[in-house]
């Protein structure tokens, strides 16, 4: 997985075989995290819970913080790790897209797979959105997408690289801003939550606040 089969350090079978375990035990994790309800889900947009802010961000930063202490102890070559060059413009077209689909939905792709895989049929109806859109883009990317999809190219570049500063120097700062909007996020949660029933409390697994 990641740059161990760039390097060598493992076979294409056992990477694929990696994959296979990790994607499973990420389904088991957003299925007991509650990930596959869709109250819990949208109430991030609405303010009565924080969660999705705090998984996403405590994942990102657990990752980024990994990845540049094992690439500085010269374990992994980060530069052999593959993203995508950047194309603002449709990046941020296709990220206000996503986001609007998921206050309508409540799911995100990844989480919609792990609803249906329970028996939630709005779970099975999001995938069938999904399947939709996918080969609506197919079918329509010479004519309508394609000019849109090379807009805005910058080619191999990440924030840091774009603002200026080194990496561990922009890692820091989104730890603060981190742990500054868990602080927020609570406090908006708080703020939402407590007029809120114990059915619905439980429901969305969320204590009373004090």
């Amino acid at each position: 997985m990641g740059p161990l089969y760039p390097q060598e350090i493992i076979n294409s079978e056992f990477n694929i075989l990696i994959g296979f375990f990790i994607g499973i035990g990420f389904g088991w994790l957003l299925e007991a995290s509650g990930f596959t309800n869709t109250r819990k889900l949208a109430g991030v947009f609405y303010g009565y819970d924080a969660t999705v802010i705090k998984v996403f961000f405590t994942a990102a930063m657990t990752s980024a913080i990994g990845l540049f202490i094992i690439h500085h102890l010269g374990w992994i070559d980060i530069e052999l790790t593959f993203y995508p060059k950047t194309f603002w413009i449709p990046t941020l077209v296709g990220g206000a897209i996503m986001g609007l689909g998921f206050i309508v939905g409540g799911f995100c792709p990844g989480t919609s797979l792990c609803a249906a895989s329970t028996g939630k049929i709005d779970g099975i109806v999001f995938i069938i959105g999904v399947f939709l859109g996918i080969f609506g883009f197919i079918f329509t990317y010479d004519l309508v997408f394609e000019s849109l999809r090379k807009s805005g190219n910058m080619g191999r570049t990440d924030i840091a690289q774009w603002l200026g500063i080194k990496d561990g120097i922009f890692i820091f700062i989104m730890v603060i801003v981190t742990l500054v909007s868990f602080y927020v996020f609570q406090k908006w949660q708080n703020s939402h939550t407590k007029n809120m029933n114990e059915s619905d409390l439980n429901d969305l697994g969320l204590d009373k606040p004090e």
